[in-house]
């Protein structure tokens, strides 16, 4: 009995010993356990409840914590030049020009003169001819010129010397923008906008636009385009109708360019349709100077009426035959030689007097119905039952009647 009370009270120490051993190590492992998820994990917040829980290892490490360095691999030499395409600038190719085209000998010439606006004019049309070996484009503007002040520029003047000197096939005239201003004639000065000043500057329009017309040399008076002043595009209307009535009563064609730079409203516009449709800015930021686009859509109204009367010389297929381009006119190298014409009623190509198959035509003993229609004027009778035998037909005698 001492012995089995001995035996289990030494089982009894030895379990609480290892109870208390386990509690020792229940006691530091939760310290461990807790400190090494407080090294993986923070403390969570509110913020951590909606964005989730966040790990230490995102966080910046200590400074004095090393971190191990993980071992790179050496780029092959042939990655080295590969380059970027999401960083290197795109490669263009190289634009190719035009071709310029060389104007023929004879071109015949169009001659633009007038103020600023003519200068613009000149650009367009040479960019709308530039394609036409036949025209040459003569641009002849002077800036702040005008028919009004004949001291800074006497266009009467220069105007019979420029066509003595070019011969020009066309005088395109685009002036009247520096016009708007007092005038002094030989009596007095008008000012602008009076019935005198109307009437002295019809008289100069009509003399100027006879220089041309008098030596039967086609005349193109462009009309001016609205300006963003209500007051320029006011007088350019009333101009404009000035140049119409002066150009049909001396046989020059008024061009009215107007539609091209207003709105659907007759309103100014900055920015428009092109010669292409696309929507550019053709009038600068002064309201009066046109663009490069606005230049070339200018032109574009005169160019129709320009190759209307130029004709085929505006075409840009025109060519000039020279001797590397000439179609072959002259004789083969190995002729043909030359041999008479046979007739078919030749009766001595092999001799014979008469040709193959002929036979003597066969006698006639009667007269053809023909023969008889043509010599005699009679007519042989229909044969019976044609629908021009107009004879009654023979009535059948009765049958007799045999009686027994």
């Amino acid at each position: 009995m001492t012995k089995k009370t001995d035996r289990t009270g030494k089982i009894r120490w030895l379990v609480l010993a290892l109870a208390a051993a386990s509690l020792c190590l229940g006691v530091s492992a939760p310290a461990h356990v807790a400190e090494a998820q407080e090294q993986r994990y923070q403390r969570r917040s509110i913020l951590d409840f909606f964005l989730g829980r966040r790990y230490l290892d995102d966080r910046p490490q200590a400074p004095d914590v090393q971190q191990p360095r993980r071992q790179q691999r050496k780029r092959p030499p042939a990655q080295k030049a590969i380059v970027n395409t999401r960083t290197a600038p795109p490669v263009r190719a190289p634009v190719q020009e035009e071709p310029v085209v060389q104007k023929l000998g004879d071109a015949r010439k169009i001659l633009i003169v007038g103020d600023f606006l003519a200068s613009g004019l000149g650009d367009g049309l040479t960019a709308a001819f530039e394609t036409s070996p036949g025209v040459v484009v003569e641009a002849r503007g002077n800036v702040s010129t005008g028919l009004v002040r004949d001291d800074y520029y006497d266009w009467p003047e220069q105007l019979p010397k420029m066509i003595d000197e070019l011969k020009p096939a066309m005088v395109v005239v685009m002036i009247g923008a520096n016009d708007r201003q007092q005038m002094v004639t030989d009596t007095a000065k008008e000012k602008f906008r009076t019935d005198g000043w109307f009437a002295e500057y019809r008289r100069r329009v009509l003399s100027f636009g006879k220089e041309v017309t008098d030596r039967k040399i086609p005349l193109l008076w462009v009309g001016l385009p609205a300006f963003e002043s209500d007051q320029m595009t006011a007088d350019a209307v009333q101009m404009n109708q000035l140049y119409r009535n002066q150009m049909e009563s001396i046989g020059g064609e008024f061009v009215d360019i107007w539609d091209g730079f207003v709105d659907e409203n007759g309103n100014f516009i900055v920015t428009g349709s092109d010669v292409n449709g696309q929507q550019v800015r053709l009038r600068t930021s002064d309201g009066i100077n046109l663009t490069q686009a606005g230049r070339r859509k200018l032109a574009f109204y005169v160019e129709k009426p320009a190759r209307r009367l130029l004709g085929t010389q505006a075409s840009p297929d025109l060519v000039r035959l020279d001797s590397s381009n000439l179609p072959g006119l002259g004789l083969p190298a190995n002729p043909v030689e030359h041999t008479v014409p046979i007739s078919l009623s030749d009766p001595n190509l092999d001799g014979g007097a008469e040709l193959l198959g002929a036979r003597p035509p066969p006698p006639t003993l009667t007269r053809s119905p023909r023969d008889l229609l043509v010599e005699q004027g009679e007519m042989t009778p229909a044969p019976p039952g044609r629908v021009d035998d107009y004879r009654l037909p023979v009535a059948k005698a009765p049958a007799e009647v045999s009686v027994k």
